[in-house]
């Protein structure tokens, strides 16, 4: 693709998948309301714009990375009004109402719209090696081959609007879910008096492994770096996104209740800016144990 491509939205994922597509030798258009990383963006070889409409304007496939359902609303609303732009990559979780609101919006302009959320965090993110879950018109899929190439690995879920976002949120559900009981149990090990990284490595050698135990808990929580690059607030978003939509749909949700109340606790003693890693504080605080270095 010779096409400019725009890309909305320089957070910490944001970044590193546009930096992805500027490496892999597409022309990139960039926004962010943080001149900052324009600035970033820009020395790495972006070319910075100074609004969405411009983006929108000069690019025919606009990808955005942005925090909440509200934020990526009112930028697909400006969107919308451009000039140049025929597709709508939003690689945020927001939500299956909120793409299909999104999708409709953008269908009465004569864009496509795909919802795109990515797994893999940070770290995957600047690998390249993001999971992308698509939904969407499946000849548009087709058609960004080589922007998926350059980010991770996509996989189409349906051409129905909205899809890829419930996929994701069932995801991120596991995820959350996984990364709380390995705390929760780990921190119980910690008052027993078990050696941490012992218990990492019989978890890992066993039926108990996890994503969790595997990568986070030696990345970010044993080494207490707390550094994996999740915020805790996105991720409590996640879970309250996923039980919204399981209520609406009349699903089973005991498990994603009380999951969600120990991320809205994190969060509440925690902050939303942490790191998602540090659930397993105030777990250790209330068992008075500490894993990993003191």
């Amino acid at each position: 693709m010779d096409r400019p491509l725009g890309f909305i939205g320089l957070g910490n994922m944001g970044f590193p998948m546009m930096g992805r597509l500027v490496a892999a030798g597409h022309p990139v258009v960039v926004f962010d309301t943080n001149l900052d990383a324009v600035s970033r963006a820009a020395a790495i070889g972006a070319d910075a714009a100074a609004s969405v409409r411009e983006v929108a304007d000069r690019a025919d496939t606009v990808l955005a990375s942005l925090p909440t359902p509200q934020v990526s609303a009112g930028v697909a609303g400006e969107v919308a009004d451009g000039s140049r732009v025929r597709r709508f990559v939003d690689l945020s979780t927001v939500g299956q109402q909120a793409a299909q609101r999104t999708a409709e919006v953008l269908r009465e302009r004569g864009i496509a719209a795909l919802d795109s959320p990515v797994s893999g965090g940070v770290h995957g993110a600047e690998a390249g090696t993001l999971a992308v879950m698509v939904s969407g018109p499946r000849h548009e899929f087709d058609a960004l081959e080589p922007v998926w190439s350059a980010i991770g690995r996509a996989t189409f879920v349906s051409e129905t609007a909205g899809a890829a976002q419930t996929m994701k949120l069932i995801n991120n559900l596991i995820a959350a879910t996984t990364l709380a009981v390995t705390a929760e149990a780990m921190v119980m090990g910690a008052k027993a008096g078990l050696d941490a990284q012992i218990m990492i490595d019989v978890l890992n050698a066993g039926s108990g492994g996890t994503h969790a135990s595997r990568e986070k808990f030696p990345r970010a929580v044993l080494p207490r770096t707390f550094d994996y690059g999740f915020a805790t607030g996105l991720m409590t978003k996640d879970v309250l996104l996923y039980l919204s939509e399981a209520h609406a749909m009349g699903a089973p949700a005991a498990l994603a209740e009380s999951v969600a109340q120990i991320w809205r606790d994190t969060q509440d003693e925690e902050g939303p800016e942490s790191d998602f890693t540090s659930i397993v504080k105030p777990m250790e605080r209330r068992a008075g144990a500490t894993l990993g270095r003191q």
